[in-house]
């Protein structure tokens, strides 16, 4: 079966916010929900700052949290990437409360909803709404081995100017399914460094043992 991933370039995100209103008017999202939120970070202490962006949106973990503890089958894998069934969710919340990334949120109707990597648009022959419209090429998509090779180059690249800079996403969670190519650091640019499922899964056992 064929593996399908993004690349989020960071070093070359300016911010534009163009993939937001993209996926929002592709998806035909309602007012105050988005899939894709864009913050401006800035790292270093003065005068040595240096600025990125951050891209946040679903990751597609392999070994996704939200899927371990969906009870209706609401939540899947499927080529690689995290699918929704929203006519399946039972409101439980469950995923909303594990994810390590804040991704799904809940719709007015206390069903959750996420990215589902534009299945139709794909389907159709076409691309996720976020890869039509970047205007420079911080995203792309296709198969996950040519995302990880694109990503090295890239890269490659990227060291030239940020020394530090690193791909994330190749090994978290038994690889995402958004490959990201980092100017720094993946603590830096404030991405969870816990990268095993049973660890998360641990972790919100026990955060609910300690809710009354």
């Amino acid at each position: 079966m064929t593996t399908y991933a993004f690349l989020l370039d960071l070093g070359r995100c300016i911010g534009c916010q163009a993939c937001v209103a993209a996926c929002k008017t592709g998806n035909e999202l309602p007012v105050g929900m988005q899939y894709i939120q864009i913050s401006e970070q800035t790292r270093g202490v003065f005068p040595n700052l240096a600025g990125s962006f951050r891209n946040h949106r679903c990751y597609h973990c392999t070994d996704a949290a939200c899927v371990a503890v969906c009870p209706s089958g609401a939540l899947y894998k499927e080529d690689g990437l995290t699918r929704l069934d929203r006519n399946m969710c039972i409101r439980c919340g469950r995923c909303v409360e594990i994810c390590p990334y804040d991704v799904p949120v809940r719709a007015e109707d206390r069903r959750s909803s996420k990215c589902d990597g534009c299945a139709a648009a794909v389907e159709a022959g076409g691309s996720p709404w976020c890869v039509q419209t970047c205007p420079n090429h911080a995203l792309m998509y296709g198969e996950r081995d040519e995302i990880l090779a694109e990503a090295r180059t890239r890269l490659a690249t990227l060291k030239l100017r940020y020394p530090n800079a690193q791909i994330y996403g190749e090994q978290e969670f038994g690889g995402l399914g958004v490959i990201m190519v980092l100017p720094d650091s993946s603590d830096k640019l404030e991405l969870p460094q816990v990268s095993e499922l049973s660890t998360v899964l641990d972790d919100w056992r026990q955060r609910r043992r300690l809710v009354p």
